[in-house]
C-alpha cells in the first residue's frame, strides 16, 4: 500500500544557514551502517588508561563523548528514541550536517581499553577479537549548551547489538561515541529536494525536513513496515511524503520502482538516498546518475545496511564494492 501526505502548512522552523555542509566526496559515497555503543550502568564504563597502548596521535584523533541515558520513547512500534545527556558535547559544536552521525562503541567484556577509546587508533594494535563492537547512528538534536541529544534505534527483537541495547536502555545507562561526522545538508538554493530511504534513514530524513525552508519543494519516499510504522514528520507546505508498506508490497526493489515512477520536477534537484545497500547502490544510484544525469554534488547516496549480512559481513561487502569500482 502507498500513502501520500502533503505538508500541513509551514510550522515554526530553525533558520537555514546559507553555508552548506562541507561535502567530502569520499564521505558522500561511503556506505555506512546503522550505529550503537556500550551498554550498562555508569560504573561499567570505567575504562582506565593502561601502559602499553600508544598515545593518540595529535592529528586525526576521534573525540570521545560520554552519554548517559535520561529517557526513551517509541517514535513508531519499531523505532525507539533514546535521549541522552553529557557533561561535554563540545565535539558537536559547529556540526550543521543533517545526516550527522556518531560511532557507538560496545567494549568487549573482560578486555581493558585505554580511556578515551579511539577504535581507529586501536586497529592493528589490539587483537581483532578484542576490539570493541562499533555501530553508526544518526545523532539528533544535539544541544551543546544543555548537553542533550537523541538517537533513534530500529528495533529488531533479539537481533543486532544496537537494537538489543536500545530496547532495554534505561535512565543511568551509558554509551561512548566517537564523532560526529556528516556530509549532507539540504541545499537552500536547490529548486526541489528528493529524500528516499527506509527506517534506517528516517532519522536523517526527519532532520533534513526540519532544516528545509517553509516554502521548500520536497518529495520524500519512505519504506516502512506498515501504516502503524509511519512516523510523524515536519513537512513543508509544498512537500509530499509517500509511504511504502513492505507488509503489503514487499521490500525488494520497491524504493527503486517508486523513484522511477516519481514525477520528475523541473529545475535542479538535491537528493538524499540511503537505505539497503544493494538497492541503493546497484539500482537507484545508476538511475540517478546515468538516466537522470545528476552530478555528484547533487546527490548524497549510500547504503546503511545490507540484507542477509551481519555488520561485519556488510563491511566486507563495502570493501568488495569499492575494489570493483576502483575506489
Amino acid at each position: 500500500m502507498i500513502g501520500v501526505r502533503a505538508g500541513a502548512g509551514p510550522p515554526a522552523r530553525r533558520s537555514t544557514v546559507e553555508e552548506l555542509c562541507y561535502r567530502n566526496r569520499r564521505s558522500r559515497t561511503r556506505i555506512r551502517s546503522g550505529p550503537v555503543l556500550a551498554t550498562g550502568r555508569p560504573d561499567k564504563l570505567a575504562l582506565p588508561n593502561e601502559v602499553g597502548f600508544p598515545a593518540p596521535a595529535s592529528r586525526g584523533v576521534r573525540l570521545t563523548t560520554y552519554l548517559t541515558v535520561t529517557s526513551a520513547e517509541l517514535v513508531t512500534p519499531c523505532l525507539r528514541r533514546v535521549w541522552f545527556r553529557s557533561d561535554d558535547l563540545s565535539a558537536f559544536a559547529g556540526s550543521e550536517c543533517t545526516d550527522r552521525y556518531v560511532k557507538l562503541i560496545f567494549p568487549k567484556a573482560g578486555v581493558t581499553y585505554p580511556d578515551p577509546i579511539d577504535v581507529r587508533a586501536l586497529r592493528g594494535v589490539m587483537p581483532a577479537e578484542d576490539l570493541p563492537t562499533v555501530r553508526t547512528f544518526t545523532a539528533l538534536f544535539p544541544d551543546v549548551e544543555s548537553g542533550t541529544m537523541a538517537i533513534d534505534f530500529v528495533l529488531h527483537g533479539d537481533e543486532g547489538v544496537a537494537g538489543r541495547w536500545a530496547a532495554t536502555a534505561a535512565p543511568g545507562d551509558q554509551l561512548m561515541v566517537n564523532g560526529p561526522g556528516g556530509a549532507y545538508r539540504p541545499d537552500p538554493t536547490a529548486d526541489w529536494h528528493l529524500l528516499v530511504g527506509d527506517e534506517t534513514a528516517i532519522p536523517a530524513i526527519s532532520a533534513a525536513l526540519a532544516d528545509l525552508q517553509p516554502d521548500a519543494v520536497v518529495r520524500a519516499i519512505l519504506l516502512v513496515d506498515s501504516e502503524a510504522d509511519e512516523p510523524k514528520l515536519d513537512v513543508p507546505a509544498r512537500g509530499e511524503v509517500t509511504f511504502l508498506h513492505r507488509r503489503e508490497i514487499g521490500a525488494d526493489g520497491v524504493l527503486e520502482a517508486a523513484v522511477r515512477e516519481l514525477e520528475w520536477l523541473p529545475g535542479r534537484v538535491h537528493a538524499f538516498v540511503h537505505g539497503e545497500a544493494h538497492e541503493v547502490m546497484r539500482r537507484i544510484r545508476p538511475h540517478l546518475f546515468r538516466e537522470r544525469g545528476l552530478t555528484r554534488d547533487q546527490v548524497s547516496i549510500s547504503g546503511y545496511w545490507r540484507r542477509g549480512r551481519t555488520e561485519e559481513g556488510f563491511r566486507e561487502w563495502k570493501a568488495e564494492l569499492a575494489r570493483a569500482e576502483g575506489r
